[in-house]
């Protein structure tokens, strides 16, 4: 663990940070929790990516709708010092830094063979074992990329279940509309991802919602479609100390496509600069049911391990509980999180995927970890 974490973890604990009045929401550098920032490119575009490790079985992480491969570097952290692996954190078409042919094509199948393409170019036909592990959108993704390769060893996917995912698809537009459609800082937008609950680890928010937004420019002219739209999210506690951190603009890697921005730019002192949201998510409805329907019989039919984390005990619905009942995939629940589980609950996150690797004989125990005595799963 890095100075600049401990000092984080110090300031800031891990799953509320209470008793602060004051608490610092400024980002943090990706390459204190990830070795490299890499982009590769394939027949559809240019894909970013963060890697860690360079030994042991791949794990490649796919995040959920709106969010970017960031979202995995706690976890990243955490399982690394558990087990031998190798960590792909992928941005998907249209997050992150990756930029392709047509960003809004989100189609199930064209975001699996995107991910299944990436994994092929960075490793070729290496028989290395993978494990794909996806969180809610990610996970649909992982269950049907799962499909198109032979080297896929084991699943695990987070908080996504078909029967829930699909009745909650009433409620996306109203909740998306409720969000900031902008905020007048990185700082402003973590601090609301973090106070709205979209994560309630304060080191989560500041290393992961910076791959969520995208700084543009607001030109002072009449009609502006930026700033005359937005309904815009201002950090509300008075930093007084603060100042922008070099770290700031290299949150989230410029879009190849865009110009990148000078890191010597203050979000206080630059009223011209506005953040975004990276994609937008409302215009991706058409896409919605497709990404979730027939997935609980799919992951049934997927002929490995498989290991499913939910945060609430009640969101199976009746395909997963009888194949849970019938013990066809390990199921654990972990109270005290929100959606992203692995955000909130890094480190028990990935002790319980590293104890499934290890006992399924697909990774290596660093020292010093120890598998526990199986317990009874939910």
């Amino acid at each position: 663990m890095s100075e600049l974490r401990k000092s984080v973890l110090n300031k800031n604990p891990r799953n509320f940070g209470l008793g602060k009045t004051q608490q610092d929401f400024s980002p943090l550098n990706p390459t204190d929790y990830f070795d490299s920032v890499e982009q590769i490119e394939t027949d559809n575009g240019i894909f970013n990516f963060y890697r860690k490790g360079k030994s042991g079985p791949i794990l490649c992480c796919l995040h959920g709708g709106g969010y970017s491969g960031l979202t995995w570097a706690l976890f990243a952290v955490d399982i690394s010092k558990n087990i031998e692996c190798q960590i792909i954190a992928l941005d998907l078409r249209g997050h992150g830094g990756t930029s392709t042919v047509d960003d809004e094509n989100l189609d199930l199948a064209t975001l699996s063979r995107d991910s299944a393409d990436v994994l092929e170019k960075i490793f070729g036909n290496s028989d290395i074992p993978v494990i794909l592990i996806g969180h809610s959108m990610g996970g649909a993704i992982a269950v049907d990329t799962a499909k198109l390769l032979h080297c896929i060893a084991g699943i695990c996917i987070i908080d996504v279940v078909e029967g829930t995912a699909l009745e909650a698809l009433s409620s996306m537009q109203t909740i998306l509309r409720n969000r900031p459609s902008s905020f007048k800082s990185l700082e402003s937008a973590i601090q609301w991802c973090f106070k709205s609950g979209q994560t309630r680890n304060i080191e989560a928010a500041r290393i992961s919602m910076p791959g969520q937004v995208l700084k543009v420019d607001n030109k002072p002219s009449v009609g502006n479609s930026v700033t005359d739209a937005v309904n815009d999210f201002s950090i509300q506690e008075v930093d007084e100390e603060h100042e922008p951190t070099k770290h700031e603009n290299f949150a989230k890697p410029p879009l190849p496509q865009r110009n990148s921005l000078s890191s010597t730019n203050s979000t206080h002192s630059c009223p011209t600069s506005t953040y975004i949201w990276r994609i937008d998510l409302k215009k991706t409805e058409r896409y919605w049911p497709g990404w979730f329907q027939g997935l609980s019989q799919k992951f049934l039919d997927l002929q490995m391990p498989k290991i499913l984390l939910l945060a609430n005990v009640h969101g199976l619905d009746t395909t997963l509980t009888i194949g849970q009942m019938q013990g066809k995939f390990q199921f654990q629940v972990l109270t005290k999180s929100g959606h992203a589980i692995h955000e909130d609950q890094p480190q028990q996150v990935a002790e319980i995927i590293s104890v499934y690797l290890v006992k399924h004989k697909l990774a290596k125990s660093r020292e010093g970890f120890e598998v526990p005595i199986p317990k009874m799963f939910m």
